[in-house]
């Protein structure tokens, strides 16, 4: 009876041995921005060298190729290595391969095989949104089981048999068991962690660098006194920059494209004005309000926008997603402040 109710009790996918990496989001937003940045500058670099092909008259060595093969090498390299280390760098070669590969859809699309094909900028990015929603879907909506979170510092501990543990990894273990103590294994995972030698060298992991760097960037940003306004006024120069887009090319573009973007920016103007009033009675409310003003924007104005013009687009979506690192950081700031008081 006992194993009965234990088998219940637990989520269909622990039943099925499949843990959730509680990084795993991080790993994927990593993907899906190295994917885009790929994009961009593949796309950018062809336009600034009068789009070249190589293979000469008779071939044409498309960069779908070349995409195509990194991302079996990722695949090789998730099925080759044990442990969380090789993750990263799946990310980032997946993401450099899927990049090249989606950046060729438009042939795909088309009968007469035309990469310039003026809606492939925003297949391109809602296929991108839906990784992410996707990738939500997983990790987003249901808490994190305490065994998932021993099975991932468990997941750290094999990796260090072998070389050791850097002291930047073991923390990430040490954190990750404390978020799991008092589950099944907890004990014997922490004995397994102390049983690990020390190591400092470790595998590149280039995602984390990064993210670590804007985070601490984010962070810094936000105990300015300047970080609210500014804030705030990045969240009207994405939706003002939209707006001007959509004006100059009004006309030109599908009625649809234009009308949503309107209505999506008038949203985001809506949800910063909301911000601005609750600023000083409910901060952390009103940078709730910020976050929603700004998502509107990733998630519909940007679909639209990518339709009439990709390269604005892509200027407004890094404005965005910037004004969504502040936005996450205070918010953290602000938890942080709370849990103290508590």
């Amino acid at each position: 009876m006992a194993a009965e109710r234990f088998r219940g009790s637990r989520h269909r996918l622990l039943r099925w041995g499949l843990p959730r990496d509680p990084r795993a989001a991080e790993h994927v937003l990593g993907f899906a921005v190295v994917a885009v940045v790929t994009i961009v500058v593949t796309r950018g670099f062809l336009a600034l060298t009068g789009f070249p092909q190589i293979g000469g008259e008779s071939l044409h060595v498309a960069h779908v190729l070349w995409g195509g093969q990194l991302m079996a090498v990722a695949v090789v390299l998730a099925l080759s290595f044990a442990g969380p280390v090789v993750r990263p760098i799946v990310a980032f070669v997946g993401g450099v391969g899927f990049g090249l590969f989606i950046d060729e859809i438009g042939k795909f699309l088309t009968a007469d095989n035309d990469y310039f094909y003026a809606p492939a900028p925003m297949i391109m990015y809602v296929i991108v949104v839906l990784l992410m929603v996707a990738a939500d879907a997983v990790h987003g909506r249901r808490v994190h089981d305490g065994t998932e979170y021993v099975a991932a510092a468990a997941d750290y501990a094999v990796s260090g048999i072998a070389g050791g543990l850097s002291e930047e990894r073991r923390a990430v273990a040490e954190e990750m068991l404390a978020r799991g103590a008092g589950s099944r294994g907890a004990a014997e995972t922490e004995a397994l962690l102390a049983a690990v030698p020390a190591d400092e060298t470790q595998a590149p992991d280039p995602l984390t660098a990064v993210a670590y760097r804007l985070r601490a960037l984010f962070r810094a940003v936000v105990t300015r006194r300047w970080a609210t306004v500014a804030t705030v006024w990045l969240v009207v120069a994405v939706a003002a920059g939209t707006a001007i887009t959509v004006a100059l090319t009004w006309g030109k573009d599908p009625v649809w494209a234009e009308l949503v973007t309107v209505v999506s920016v008038l949203l985001s103007l809506v949800a910063g004005v909301r911000a601005w009033m609750l600023l000083h009675e409910d901060r952390y409310a009103a940078f709730q309000w910020l976050r929603r003003g700004v998502l509107v924007n990733v998630l519909v104005t940007q679909v639209a926008l990518f339709r009439i013009e990709p390269w604005p687009a892509t200027a407004a979506l890094l404005l965005a997603l910037a004004t969504l690192g502040v936005i996450a950081a205070e918010k953290h700031r602000l938890e942080r402040l709370h849990e103290a008081d508590v």
